[in-house]
C-alpha cells in the first residue's frame, strides 16, 4: 500500500475521532450556555437542540444526566476554582477580610445561575451532591488562608462565619433583599468582623 493510502486510511478514524470530539464539547458548552442564560434544569432535548446534535448523539456521550453533569463540572472546575483562589492576601486583617469577601463575592456573581442550577437538582443526583460538597470544603480552606485568625474562633462561630459567608446569604441580601453588590459585601464583612471581634475580647 503507498503512503498517501495509508494516510488516507489512517485519516478516516482520526477524522470521526475529532467529530465525536467536537460533538461531545458541543453538549457540554450548549449545557453551560442554557444554565447561564436562565434555563437552571435544561433537559436532555433543549441541550441537543442547542448542541445542533440528535438527541440519539447526546446519549452515545452521555448515557446519562449525571454523566453529563459529570463532564460539565469537569470542564470548567479550574475556571471555576480560580475565581475564588488568589488575591492579595496581605495586609491588616480588616483589609484581608473586605479583600476575601470581595474576591467571594465576584465569583458567586460570576456563578449564580450554576450553582442556582446545581441547588435543583442536587436532591436527584449523587455527583452534584459531591461536587457541591467538594466546592463547600475548598471555600472554607480558601476563607482560613485569607483569615488564619479563624482558627481562634469556638467551632460555633467557625460555623457562623461559613453561614455569613456562604452563597446562600450572599444570593439572599441580592436577590430576595435587594442589596446592591458593594452594601451586601460591607453587610458580610461587617458580620464577620464583629465575629473575630467578640472572639478577641
Amino acid at each position: 500500500m503507498s503512503n498517501s493510502a495509508e494516510n488516507e486510511t489512517a485519516a478516516v478514524p482520526d477524522g470521526r475521532r475529532l467529530r465525536t470530539e467536537r460533538s461531545r464539547q458541543a453538549i457540554i458548552e450548549a449545557s453551560l450556555k442554557l444554565i447561564a442564560e436562565g434555563t437552571l434544569v435544561p433537559t436532555a432535548q433543549l441541550i441537543s437542540d442547542r448542541a445542533e446534535v440528535g438527541i440519539r448523539s447526546f446519549f452515545r456521550h452521555f448515557p446519562d444526566m449525571e454523566a453529563l453533569f459529570s463532564a460539565v463540572d469537569d470542564y470548567g472546575r479550574e475556571a471555576t476554582e480560580a475565581l475564588f483562589i488568589g488575591g492579595d492576601r496581605d495586609g491588616t486583617l480588616q483589609e484581608r477580610l473586605v479583600h476575601a469577601i470581595e474576591r467571594h463575592a465576584d465569583g458567586y456573581e460570576n456563578q449564580t445561575s450554576i450553582i442556582l442550577s446545581t441547588a435543583a437538582q442536587r436532591w436527584r443526583y449523587e455527583v452534584l451532591r459531591k461536587n457541591y460538597a467538594r466546592y463547600q470544603r475548598g471555600l472554607r480552606k480558601d476563607l482560613d488562608d485569607w483569615l488564619p485568625e479563624l482558627k481562634s474562633l469556638s467551632r460555633d462561630q467557625r460555623e457562623a462565619v461559613d453561614g455569613v459567608a456562604s452563597f446562600e446569604m450572599w444570593h439572599r441580601l441580592r436577590e430576595h433583599q435587594g442589596q446592591s453588590k458593594k452594601h451586601a459585601i460591607e453587610i458580610v464583612v461587617g458580620i464577620i468582623h464583629n465575629l473575630l471581634a467578640a472572639d478577641a475580647g
